[in-house]
């Protein structure tokens, strides 16, 4: 996808050379993401955005992701997330924090690009004109709920709106949509990634209404709900997606984000493909299901021991066995 191009611009052309096969779907169906291991049409799917290791390719092909997050107490969640896109293939990743975290981030890693700019007071002036250079844009680990750098990245959603920039609102991001909706509302692009508190907070415990709560939020918002079966609501095809159980029951902090940084990437991929109908359903299925395997092969190794770092360490060998292309 080039800078030119809108996510909105690129569903939408597929949209209608999908139409005879959106046609078919009925309202909000649920579908199982997987019928057996390695075998399901959404990981094949999946596996078909992944871009081949071309030696023509040049530096940022693969995808420039953007995270806003981090704060004092915070630090591990915005570099989770960034070096869990940088692992599963993306070619740079820039992280937007505050001051106060930014050199502890900067000393986890030496290949994330960190600005120490969403507490300045000309926050807004400074970051604007990074957002044009990036694919797609993680609003959210790590970032706490200090009311200036909420004011801050509320004009940072309604700059990337304007820009029609894909997004991807986690953690403390969704605690400040439940506060002004109308941030997310007909964005086309957006997915949150709500756990299920913030699932609950905002679309309430009525599992009946769900839907019509989705629905108000408008056509090409997509929700991945995480929790034993990750769901993936599509609201531009208009389906429940339930994905396969996996993982193990280790539930340390950190997972939220890897899948948020993996999901950008895969979303970008997905995007540029220009093949998919519904791109961030299937960005979502494969950064689900990526994850859970993680968290899977990291167990079997580290058993009740096991933290974010060990899975992440797992990135390759499950991207390896689940996505990567095969020679023959």
């Amino acid at each position: 996808m080039s800078n030119g191009t809108s996510v909105a611009t690129v569903v939408l052309n597929q949209f209608v050379k999908n139409k005879n096969i959106v046609l078919r779907v009925a309202k909000f169906s649920t579908r199982s993401g997987m019928s057996s291991e390695n075998k399901s049409p959404l990981l094949e799917r999946a596996r078909n955005i992944v871009p081949h290791l071309d030696t023509d390719r040049h530096k940022g092909q693969a995808g420039r992701i953007g995270i806003v997050g981090g704060s004092l107490e915070y630090t591990g969640a915005p570099y989770f997330a960034a070096i869990s896109a940088l692992k599963v293939g993306a070619d740079l990743v820039h992280v937007f924090c505050p001051d106060a975290a930014a050199q502890v981030i900067k000393s986890y890693s030496p290949e994330l690009i960190v600005h120490p700019l969403l507490d300045s007071n000309n926050a807004i002036i400074q970051i604007e004109p990074w957002l044009e250079r990036l694919h797609v844009l993680v609003i959210g680990p790590g970032l706490g709920r200090n009311r200036q750098i909420m004011q801050t990245v509320a004009e940072l959603i309604k700059i990337c709106r304007q820009l029609q920039k894909p997004l991807i609102i986690d953690a403390d991001g969704l605690f400040l949509i439940t506060q002004d909706i109308s941030l997310v509302k007909d964005y086309y692009g957006v997915i949150l990634t709500p756990n299920a508190i913030e699932f609950c907070r905002l679309f309430g415990k009525d599992r009946d209404q769900i839907m019509l709560s989705l629905g108000r939020l408008g056509a090409g918002v997509t929700v991945i709900e995480k929790g034993l079966n990750d769901r993936i609501y599509d609201s531009l095809t208009l389906e429940k997606y339930e994905c396969p159980q996996g993982g193990s029951g280790r539930r340390c902090g950190g997972q939220g984000d890897l899948l948020a940084g993996s999901l950008a990437t895969f979303y970008y991929w997905a995007l540029e493909s220009k093949q998919e109908i519904s791109p961030a359903m299937v960005a979502c299925f494969a950064a689900s299901t990526l994850t859970k395997t993680c968290n899977k092969y990291a167990f079997k190794q580290k058993g009740r021991s096991m933290t974010c770092s060990d899975m992440i360490d797992q990135i390759h060998p499950v991207f390896d066995d689940l996505f990567e292309h095969k020679k023959d």
